[in-house]
């Protein structure tokens, strides 16, 4: 879920003139460092992107990147297990990470003044991450838990794994991020170590640091911290091209829930290239159909038809990996979970057929330059954008060029890309509540 926020972030959020406020720099070990300078409060963000996540992992290791997220903690010779969390936190400030299919991220947010400290901290774990198989052993228990309430128990999550599973043919576009449970079980404190060893390479990290600071100091004192670590060649990446989905598929499963909830998944492109048409297109069409409460799906099929309780649906057009453009929802009592999908395939049916309105594309673009403003606030979500578009295959220089496509997308593509959503196969996912 948090990856499909992401990219409303990027899409939506603030755009800073990049030549004025932001540099970067590429280091001598291949790592890509960027600096935006933000002086409205004197504190710091920082993010360190790494390009690994669960689309790299294999058949009965899934789940390593999650897991060395969290072993990531858990000290090095200098600083012991615990001890980096408590220092940022004794510093004033706070840190956290995650993990998605594409990346692993580690971020940290702190009274500016302790940005040197935050730093050394990141580049001592970065290259000298030293856990005990007691740590390892124990933090397992931690991420089986973890899977059990994120997944099991969480009709959300449920759902992601199960259209996951019935989408997608390749087994590493199927794979949760969290890993399989009997993957959680198998793993060992050794595959850890070596996903570290093969993936945490310099050239395949990106740091980001947005706050009140000069970004030419800043990028001088990552080079002296960042510069010298060693970097090596990185293991073959998964060819994670999905064949053609000839046929409609659908699945069923069960639930923690008191009534069907539905999925609707559709294999769709995302953005290769800044030119790229049809992304921009469908994301625009996905914000029609579910940007707002005035949107059709809450207006016709939530609001106006009440063929649903609830109804949403979401694209990312920044990933990697490939993607669904998934519509899920609650049909309502006495509407059944075909129906309901019929219904939100008819609302994308009139699109293609009758287009969309100006109106409706006003609507999008002035929610988007709305949520622009209120994402200058964020120093977040400054970060957030620039590591998202770098992690994408973008440049962060890309940034406003990327918005303005897709606010310049046209009723006419809006309607080609539901008519192209239309003749794809799609993916029904059901789940049902649990027996009693």
């Amino acid at each position: 879920m948090f990856r499909s926020l992401l990219v409303a972030a990027v899409l939506a959020a603030s755009v800073v003139p990049a030549a004025a406020e932001t540099q970067s720099r590429v280091l001598a070990n291949g790592m890509k460092v960027i600096v935006r300078e933000d002086h409205r409060a004197p504190v710091a963000v920082t993010q360190l992107w790494f390009k690994v996540g669960s689309a790299d992992e294999h058949a009965g290791k899934t789940g390593l990147s999650h897991a060395l997220e969290h072993m990531m903690f858990k000290g090095t010779p200098t600083v012991p297990a615990g001890e980096f969390s408590r220092r940022i936190s004794a510093l004033g400030g706070s840190d956290n990470a995650f993990t998605s299919r594409n990346e692993t991220v580690y971020h940290q947010e702190f009274a500016v003044a302790s940005l040197p400290q935050v730093l050394e901290l990141e580049a001592d774990r970065m290259v000298n991450l030293n856990f005990s198989d007691a740590d390892f052993e124990n933090e397992m228990k931690v991420i089986r838990e973890e899977r059990r309430l994120t997944t099991d128990n969480d009709p959300d999550g449920k759902m992601w794994e199960q259209i996951n599973l019935n989408a997608y043919a390749k087994p590493e576009n199927r794979a949760p991020v969290i890993g399989y449970e009997a993957d959680l079980h198998t793993l060992k404190p050794e595959d850890l170590r070596q996903w570290y060893r093969a993936w945490y390479a310099p050239h395949n990290a990106t740091l980001v640091i947005v706050g009140d600071v000069k970004a030419g100091e800043v990028l001088d004192n990552a080079e002296k911290l960042f510069g010298s670590l060693p970097d090596h060649p990185l293991p073959a990446r998964n060819d994670l091209t999905e064949p053609p989905q000839t046929a409609n598929r659908s699945a069923r499963s069960t639930a923690p829930v008191s009534s069907p909830v539905v999925g609707l998944a559709i294999q769709v492109t995302a953005l290769r290239k800044v030119d790229d048409k049809l992304p921009y297109a469908l994301n625009m069409l996905a914000d029609v159909l579910d940007g707002s409460m005035s949107a059709r799906i809450e207006r016709n099929l939530v609001r106006g038809r009440k063929v649903a309780v609830e109804a949403s649906m979401g694209y990312d057009m920044l990933t990697r990996s490939p993607d669904v453009l998934l519509f899920s929802g609650t049909p309502a009592p006495n509407v059944k979970p075909e129906q309901l999908t019929a219904a939100f395939l008819n609302e994308v049916r009139q699109i293609a057929e009758h287009g969309v309105s100006e109106e409706e594309l006003a609507r999008v673009r002035n929610r988007s330059l709305a949520a622009r403003e209120f994402g200058k606030d964020s120093m977040e979500t400054q970060a957030t954008n620039i590591g998202s578009l770098e992690s994408a295959g973008f440049s962060y220089t890309d940034e406003d060029e990327i918005l303005r496509r897709r606010l310049a997308v046209s009723a006419e593509e809006v309607r080609e890309a539901a008519r192209w959503l239309l003749a794809q196969k799609h993916t029904t996912v059901v789940l049902y509540p649990e027996s009693k």
